[in-house]
This record gives C-alpha cells, structure tokens and sequence, in this order.
C-alpha cells in the first residue's frame, strides 16, 4: 500500500487537531514538503522566517518545523516570542525572505493548531505555490552537509513601528475616544495596547492572558464569542470595541451601545475614509458573499470594483496583478495593499480608530452615516451542518432554478461561488435607496456544511429569506 498522510494543504495551509493528526511527525511532512518547495523555487541563502502563536504547542511545533529547514541547508530566522500572523508576513517581505512558515490555526476551536505559508511577498502562498509544497509532500528532503543557522529573532518591533506610522496617532489621541481592545486570548495581545499606551489614547484591553484553552470560546471576533466585548464596551463606557481572531489577521467591533458591527460595515467605513478622506489611487476588490454596499461606495468614486470568489487568496492574486486599493471578505479579513497584500486585524483596529477621529463620531455613528447614505444593508449567515447526500440534493436543487424564496419572485442568479439568487422585495418598494436582497447558498467541499447568506433592506426580510431558505434546503431530507 502506497504511504500516505493526513496533511493537505489548503488555501492557506493546513490544519488539524492537536494530538490527533496535528502531531511533531505530521508537521515534520509538512515543514519537509516547504523546505523541497524554497530548495527548488527560491533564494535559500534568503532564509525562512518561522512565528508561533498562544495555542497549545505552538513553539515547540515552530521549533520542529525550523529543525527540518535547517537540516535542508536553509536559514531559519525563528520568532522568539508569540508573533501575530501579520507580523510574520511583514518580516517575510521586509527582510526579503524565501518564506515565511506561521504555527495557528488562527479563529478554530482550542484542540485544532496548524501551519500558515506565507510567499516572498508578504502574504498567503497564491494557489499555484499551495499546489506546488503539496507536490512535494512524503518527497525525501536533501539534507545539507551541515544545518544552517537557527536565529531567534523579535518581529515586533519593525512590524509595530509600521502600524505606528501607518496611523494617525495624534489625532487619535485628540479625539478623547475610549477604545475597548479585544484580543480573545490571541497573539494580537499587547501590540494594539501597548501602541495606544505609548501615545496617550485611552483604551481596557480584555482577555489578554495566555490561556490555550480559549475558555468558553473560539478565537473567532463573531457572536456568540464576543458577548464579553458588548458588555465590556457599555461597562467601561468606551466608543468602540476592537476585536482580533486568534493570530490577530481578522477583525471584529462592537459600537459604543455594544451592537456588533460585523466585517461588511467594517469593510465599508474604511472603504468610504480611504476613497472620502485619503484619495488613494486602486481598484475595489471583494468577496462574492460580501455586502454590495461596497459596489455603491466604490461607484460613486468611480472606482472598479472587482467581484471574486470566497477566501482571501483571490484578494492577494487580484492585489499582486494591479493597482489594488483594498479588498476584503466576509469572515473579518481585510487587506490594504499599501501595508501589505495580508489581512491584518491590528492595522484594520487602528484605522477604525482613526476613521473615528477624523470624522469626529463613534463607530456607531459612522455606521448609521452610511447606512443613511447608501441605504440600510441588514446581513445574516446560517451554517447548516447537514447529511452529505442533503447537502447535495440543495446544491442540485438550487441549480436546476428556482422560481421564489419566501414568496419574493427570483430576478436572476449567479454562480461564481455557490449559486446566489437575487430577489423582488416588496419591502423595498418605496425605500429610499433599499439595498438589493439576495440569498446565497454555498457547500463545503471538505465536510457536512451548508452555509446559507442573505442581505437585505432590514433584519426582518434577511429573517424571512434565511428560514425559507432552511427550508428549501432540508427537503432534501425527507424527498
């Protein structure tokens, strides 16, 4: 029988759960596949720069990972203490890097830990590097007549400086708002807060303690896991709350009222600063299950907006082929090219922080200004973990055409990711500038997971359209 193993890379890297097949002999395949990959493609002498963040294991997976690279003959620039995800992907391109190898598995539950690949570039490998490490997975790895040099090495501080001038800190400070940081036991611990303590800028940061547990949550900045957040915002009597994941590449907040302001708004405030207030030059690019505020905020600058499928990678090959402004996706992860082509929940926090101060109103009023502008846009998402064989028989359903959805006629569909039905919305009739309603349908590839999308011009109709669509769906069920 022909050997095999568990690892696969993914679009970002691969995952698992710790001591199941997350183990020293599985990361050891997978740091073997990264090391044939730099021997074969890139600059060896330029080294690997390995971070590690607060999971169980994380460092000693790291250390692991760096002793397989080192015995190929290839540098190892190794963290020295925990690392956010963006900060290791800006050490990589800074330092001109043949790669970058990060240990999280970023928002999973506490038992799951994996390795991120990020390029010479500074962010996520592109699909045809992914598929390229995977080739090279259970290939022997040359071993060098002597191992290169481990280096422990501190990526904070350059990484930290660059937030720092990227950011209007003064005004930030001027503005007197209150700032609730949120780093849900993560790597983003410190980074924002210690930034804000240096320049005067008032802020409580909570679940800042190593705890590998993530007790009573996941490390991902969506409800249910930030009820601490809301409370801790109206508590403390701040004017927004700033959340990051687990490596601290995607972000989450909460307004002033402890209202959960989810990645689309998030996405749109920055959006409408940068365009508004900043002028920068770039095309819009966002995610198919992304709000289309977006293409209302990027038409009216008269900027391209660019419509891709889900997951950040399409951000990263749309931002490293043009001139890209900013690019997002619907599970908090943000990218502007001028930092890097990487999400990054730190550098998103602080802009929010300085959108804030620059228009002299709290997030919750940024909000409600656009919102009034470019219509009210109400989202909601289902994760339907359903039978295999119903998960199919939705998919197929759903291709075959369907004529309506909670009594509103179908208009059209597309099926650039999932088959997304637009729909006629008497509720939107007589609404001011009403939001189009649509409803999205997408399966896993890798599991039982149906996960179901819907905007629309108010939480009622994106309410209606989500039952109907569970309905629909589980049909297959009993058909």
């Amino acid at each position: 029988m022909a050997e095999t193993t568990v690892v696969k890379f993914g679009t970002d890297g691969w995952r698992g759960v710790i001591a199941d097949d997350f183990t020293y002999a599985n990361v050891r395949v997978a740091a073997a596949a990264i090391a044939n990959y730099v021997l074969e493609h890139e600059d060896v002498k330029a080294g690997v720069c390995i971070g590690w963040d607060t999971r169980f294991g994380s460092h000693s997976f790291a250390v692991v990972a760096a002793e397989v690279l080192a015995k190929a003959g290839i540098p190892v620039f190794l963290a020295k203490g925990i690392t956010p995800t963006p900060a290791l992907s800006y050490a990589v391109r800074e330092r001109k890097a043949a790669g970058g190898v990060m240990i999280t598995s970023s928002h999973n539950p506490a038992e799951w830990n994996g390795v991120k690949y990020k390029a010479t570039y500074g962010g996520s490998g592109k699909p045809s590097i992914m598929t390229s490490i995977e080739s090279y997975l259970l290939k022997p790895v040359p071993q060098a007549a002597e191992a290169a040099v481990i280096e422990e090495v501190d990526f904070a501080p350059d990484y930290i400086a660059a937030l720092e001038k990227f950011v209007d800190l003064k005004a930030i400070k001027a503005s007197g708002y209150k700032f609730l940081i949120d780093v849900m036991y993560g790597a983003g611990r410190g980074v924002v807060a210690g930034i804000f303590e240096r320049a005067g800028v008032p802020f409580v940061e909570i679940r800042n303690e190593i705890n590998p547990a993530f007790p009573g949550i996941n490390p991902e900045p969506i409800l249910p896991h930030i009820k601490a957040t809301q409370a801790a915002v109206v508590a403390e009597k701040c004017d927004a709350g700033l959340i990051t994941d687990g490596d601290a590449d995607r972000i989450g907040a909460v307004d002033e009222h402890g209202n959960v302001v989810d990645a689309h708004r998030i996405f749109s405030v920055l959006l409408w600063w940068l365009l508004e207030r900043k002028h920068w030059p770039g095309e819009v690019t966002r995610a198919f299950n992304t709000t289309k505020m977006i293409d209302r905020i990027a038409a009216k600058y008269g900027r391209k907006l660019n419509e891709h499928g889900i997951g950040f990678k399409y951000v990263v090959d749309l931002m490293l082929e043009k001139e890209i402004l900013i690019g997002g996706e619907e599970s908090g992860g943000v990218g502007i090219s001028k930092h890097l082509p990487e999400r990054d929940g730190m550098l998103n926090s602080l802009l929010l922080a300085n959108v804030m101060a620059d228009e002299k109103k709290t997030l919750g009023e940024l909000v409600a200004a656009l919102q009034a502008e470019f219509g009210v846009h109400e989202y909601g998402r289902v994760d339907m973990h359903i039978a295999e064989e119903v998960k199919q028989s939705a998919i197929a359903r759903a291709k075959a055409g369907v004529e309506e959805f909670a009594g509103m006629k179908v208009l059209r569909m597309e099926t650039l990711d999932g088959i997304k039905f637009f729909l006629d919305n008497p509720e939107a009739v007589g609404k001011p500038n009403a939001a189009e309603t649509w409803l999205l349908l997408r399966a896993s590839g890798t599991e039982p997971l149906l996960r179901v999308y819907c905007e629309s011009c108010s939480k009622e109709s994106v309410a209606k359209v989500l039952e109907a669509a569970q309905v629909f769906v589980l049909k297959g069920a009993t058909a």
